[in-house]
C-alpha cells in the first residue's frame, strides 16, 4: 500500500521497530523490520538513498536515539525520505526529536512529560 507522487513514483512506507507493532503495521501495508538492530537500520536508510527512493519510515525511538550516520544524514537533508520516531506500546511515552527538544527548550522539561498530566 504505498501513496504515488505526482510524478508516477512510488513511496515506500518502511517501519523499524518492536516486534509488538509490525505486524499491525504490516496490515495496513507497511514493509516492516521487527526488531532490527541499529546496523540494520543503518543498511535500510543506505540503500534508500542510494536508490534514490521516496520513503516514509517509522522508527522506534530506540532507534532513533542510536543516530546511525545515515539516519543523521536523512534527518539533516529532507526530501524524499522522510522519518518519524514513535514511541513505544509499553512504557513512558518520551519524544526524541528535534521538535521534541525544540519545545522542552522554549516551554520547559515538563511541556511533554506525559506522566505529569492526569
Amino acid at each position: 500500500m504505498s501513496g504515488d507522487t505526482d510524478q508516477g513514483s512510488t513511496t515506500r512506507m518502511i517501519f523499524c521497530g518492536e516486534n509488538s507493532l509490525a505486524e499491525g503495521l504490516r496490515l495496513i501495508g507497511f514493509e516492516t523490520h521487527p526488531d532490527p538492530a541499529p546496523a540494520d537500520l543503518e543498511r535500510i536508510l543506505r540503500g534508500l538513498i542510494r536508490e534514490r527512493a521516496n520513503a516514509f519510515v517509522l522508527v522506534d525511538d530506540r532507534l532513533m536515539q542510536s543516530r546511525t550516520p545515515a539516519l543523521r544524514q536523512v534527518l539533516d537533508e529532507g526530501g524524499r525520505i522522510v522519518v518519524m520516531a514513535i514511541p513505544p506500546l509499553a512504557g513512558p511515552v518520551r519524544l526524541t526529536s528535534w521538535v521534541a527538544d525544540r519545545l522542552q527548550a522554549l516551554f520547559g522539561p515538563s511541556t511533554l512529560d506525559t506522566q505529569e498530566r492526569k
